[in-house]
């Protein structure tokens, strides 16, 4: 039976496939027409906002209790770029639209208010929200790189190559580039509050 359940399983079946979502694919993949797609939600962009709702309802916002901001916003970037990394596809077309849904919007609104709480003057919070944002997406991205990102057969990288053949690789490599920019923010952030 067609539920909205059902179609956001199939919508994000579909993303992971072939990192696009055509409601004539959707159609398809459920094996009804379009028409009763809509029924249950009333547009493709619905669809993705309803799949963004869902990615969030895994992700613990930052709780306002008084502890330290910085380990809080560690503690978010940590589950945002895990709750991506599942979804790789799903970022562009995330991306592509304005967001709406409410219990995304309440998670940044906890952000903002962490970050006014921190001393962020209030002009500059939604750019430190965009700034963690780039970074939690691209840091997810980057989990579902390949193990060897750069492949080369040149002898004129000696630098580039000795750094290749210390550094991890995978996992251990993305988790580590994570951490040290995500430490590197955080105290870039700190230093900026510091000083002003």
């Amino acid at each position: 039976m067609l539920s909205t359940e059902s179609i956001l399983d199939a919508s994000l079946a579909s993303i992971d496939a072939t990192g696009r979502l055509t409601m004539a694919d959707l159609a398809e993949r459920l094996g009804v027409s379009a028409s009763s797609i809509y029924h249950h939600l009333s547009s493709r962009a619905a669809i993705i906002e309803a799949l963004r709702e869902r990615l969030v309802a895994v992700i613990e916002p930052p709780p306002l209790d008084g502890s330290d901001w910085d380990e809080q916003i560690s503690r978010w970037m940590r589950d945002y770029r895990r709750a991506l990394a599942e979804h790789p596809n799903l970022i562009p077309l995330l991306n592509a639209q304005t967001m709406t849904g409410g219990s995304v919007l309440l998670g940044y609104e906890r952000v903002a208010a962490l970050l006014r709480h921190a001393g962020v003057p209030v002009g500059e919070v939604v750019l430190w929200i965009g700034v963690l944002d780039a970074y939690a997406l691209g840091s997810a991205l980057d989990l579902v790189a390949p193990d060897d990102v750069w492949r080369f057969e040149r002898d004129d990288l000696p630098v580039l190559a000795e750094a290749i053949r210390a550094a991890p690789t995978g996992r251990k490599r993305a988790d580590g580039a994570f951490e040290l920019g995500l430490e590197a923010l955080v105290a870039s952030l700190r230093h900026r509050l510091s000083s002003s």
